[in-house]
């Protein structure tokens, strides 16, 4: 056996069948097997890689093992004469095992390689090589020099930016992406050392290769696209805290005390310092928008305040009480923000209307607060229309001023359908372009683009690969979908390179796949668009469904002394509300059912099924397993209006 590929998966089903799909290809001609480790799933990976692809052995985890223990366990078993352990969220050309295998066969001495990467917009991936984490290395990292002086031999000796990237070097460390090692070697210097339970793994076993007398080597004529963040989300406190912490197990195994214990010394400052960073970052980028939204607002109704009282209310002298500058018009913005919140105001991209709708349904709200109020409170009901009007006024500008400036997190999309064009061959190109129809509630624009060499618009394409840029310009295209039963990964990579100041985004429709995998930038998670259900799973739509419950169970509590004669089964049907309100139930929801070829997002359980506006109660298990996953896919409140009505009388279900 020549290569043993072991593939390590948690939770990423729709990436590791991409993957697999091109080492597939890779392997062609070549003596290879294929292991992949599922460390305990729940997405469906292991039963879609027994199914799709049984010329691989899976290893199924009944609890998550880590990196280093998953691979050991794949390796211990593997007869390669080189081992490959490569990520799922990774795509390799078609030609990359070919290429490496004739590297490491050339090079006696070298015990392990790495290769190229790019993420998923065709960008250089930086850490594809890599250099020992010294303290003066870890420290210039850490606190940034290395970004600030990314070509210094000393500042930037953590991810050697003074190598070209497109020269064969010798390097330190290997990325655990794509680390390739002879087997002869690992017989020497041991496996993956598994205290490390994620992270510094590849760092150690690269460090003990080099020990033993052999060398690394970063080799870019081979290349593969990792979408980066995918198997683990790499902004998140978790992950400063799993990095560091291995950085100062690896600091512990190889360097003496002192400077182990200096090491340590700046990774514990490094953990504090980031995520006291990571909680301000966080804490500033949910909350900058309203904070400007309420002294914007809170501004301009003091002004209105002040110019009301000397015209209107107090003309020959005398001023508003304190308590409407200290207590009510802040309570005015507070009910404003609160109700743009829970309309969707600040979802981003940002939507001028959700705000509208927000402003408009706090008026309201405070309106009826109002009438409510004793007569010494109620300042002037003036003032609150003309608030609104303002508030408006300030929003409208607020908005167009951050659209204007290019602040990209707080564009304004009136329309948020994209224009996309599909890159590949017919029958392949329409398969994709109709999974997109039904993975999106409204694409702008699907285009197909041929691979061959046919020219205008034939057979429904609107040209060829070779003239993508005009095909970009001409028709406004956002995304760029490629194909991958019809184009080689090495193409689809050539093309995202050279589109790469387009101002396009890529993804990758594998075949025979009911998904489309991508990724905007380095630092984000590969964006997915799955045919299957998506729609429910979103935050909008589950603040949305919550709000919906609330406000439905207080109606439905005060019109209790009538409604119960609707519905009957007065106890159970007041239990209901109860645990509607208190969130322990929802009002609508899946229909309970054993088994389903879907695996649904997980929502509170309902009182009312999508199966109870059927007029045949018999309907099977798999019409209610599709009723379920299209209540899912498709979810809109208009959904749950309409099933309370048909489902009204079922609001006493035990």
């Amino acid at each position: 056996m020549k290569l043993s590929v072991i593939i390590v998966s948690y939770n990423v089903k729709h990436f590791l069948e991409q993957c697999l799909y091109s080492v597939r290809a890779a392997s062609t001609g070549i003596e290879t097997e294929i292991f992949v480790v599922d460390n305990s799933s729940v997405d469906g990976s292991a039963k879609m890689v027994k199914e799709k692809f049984p010329e691989s052995t899976c290893i199924v985890n009944q609890e998550n093992a880590g990196f280093a223990k998953a691979n050991n366990q794949a390796i211990r078993q593997s007869c390669g004469e080189y081992i490959l352990l490569l990520n799922p969220d990774t795509i390799v050309e078609t030609d990359t095992f070919a290429k490496i295998l004739t590297f490491m066969d050339s090079h006696a001495d070298a015990g392990g390689l790495g290769v190229k990467m790019v993420d998923g917009t065709g960008k250089f991936l930086p850490e594809s090589k890599r250099g020992l984490p010294t303290p003066a290395v870890a420290f210039f990292k850490i606190f940034g020099f290395s970004r600030l002086f990314p070509k210094s031999k000393i500042f930037n000796k953590y991810h050697l930016g003074y190598l070209d990237k497109d020269k064969t070097h010798q390097v330190e460390i290997l990325a655990g992406a794509f680390m390739l090692m002879r087997k002869s070697v690992l017989d020497k210097v041991g496996l993956l050392d598994e205290s490390f339970f994620m992270y510094g793994e590849d760092i150690d076993l690269s460090y003990r290769i080099i020990k033993a007398g052999y060398h690394n080597y970063y080799y870019p004529d081979a290349r593969i696209i990792h979408y980066k963040g995918e198997s683990t989300k790499k902004g998140s406190l978790n992950y400063v805290f799993v990095f560091y912490n291995a950085m100062i197990i690896f600091a512990q195994k190889h360097y003496t005390t002192k400077n182990a214990r200096l090491f340590s010394m700046l990774i514990n400052m490094a953990i504090y310092f980031r995520a006291l960073l990571s909680i301000v970052s966080r804490i500033l980028k949910n909350t900058i928008l309203p904070l400007a939204d309420a002294m914007l607002l809170y501004a301009g109704l003091a002004m209105i305040a002040r110019i009301w009282e000397q015209n209107f209310v107090y003309p020959w002298g005398g001023h508003y009480p304190k308590e409407l500058y200290l207590f009510i018009i802040p309570s005015f913005i507070a009910a404003w923000m609160i109700s743009i919140y829970y309309s969707g105001g600040y979802d981003k991209p940002l939507s001028l209307w959700k705000s509208y709708r927000g402003l408009l349904s706090g008026t309201i709200i405070i309106l009826v607060i109002y009438a409510l109020l004793p007569e010494e409170f109620r300042f002037s009901r003036s003032l609150i229309l003309t608030g609104t009007a303002w508030a408006i006024i300030a929003l409208t500008f607020s908005r167009m001023l951050l659209h204007i400036l290019h602040i990209s997190e707080y564009r304004i999309h009136a329309n948020n359908s994209k224009r996309f064009a599909v890159v590949g061959e017919a029958p392949e190109v329409q398969r994709v372009a109709d999974l997109l129809q039904k993975a999106l509630s409204n694409p702008g624009f699907i285009g197909l683009v041929n691979t061959g060499v046919q020219h205008g618009d034939t057979n429904g394409f609107l040209g060829n690969i070779s003239q993508i840029r005009d095909i970009i310009n001409i028709y406004k295209i956002d995304e760029l979908i490629f194909c991958a039963k019809d184009m080689p990964a090495e193409n689809i990579i050539d093309q995202m390179s050279a589109l790469q100041h387009s101002q396009v985004e890529y993804k990758i429709a594998p075949p025979e796949s009911m998904s489309i995998i991508g990724s905007n930038s380095i630092d984000t998670a590969g964006d997915l668009y799955v045919i299957d259900i998506n729609s429910i799973g979103k935050f909008q739509n589950r603040r949305s469904k919550r709000v919906f419950d609330v406000v439905m169970s207080l109606a439905l509590l005060v019109s209790f002394p009538v409604s119960v004669f609707i519905t009957g089964h007065p106890v159970s049907y007041l239990q209901n509300i109860l645990k509607v309100l208190t969130g322990f139930k929802s009002i609508t929801g899946y229909h309970p059912v054993e088994l389903s070829e879907h695996k649904l997002p997980e929502i509170r359980k309902g009182i009312i099924y999508p199966t109870d506006g059927m007029s045949n109660h018999t309907i099977d298990i798999q019409a209610i397993g599709r009723l379920n996953m299209l209540y899912a896919r498709d979810y809109r409140i208009s959904n749950e209006f309409r099933l309370l009505y048909k489902g009204f009388r079922r609001l006493g279900r035990k």
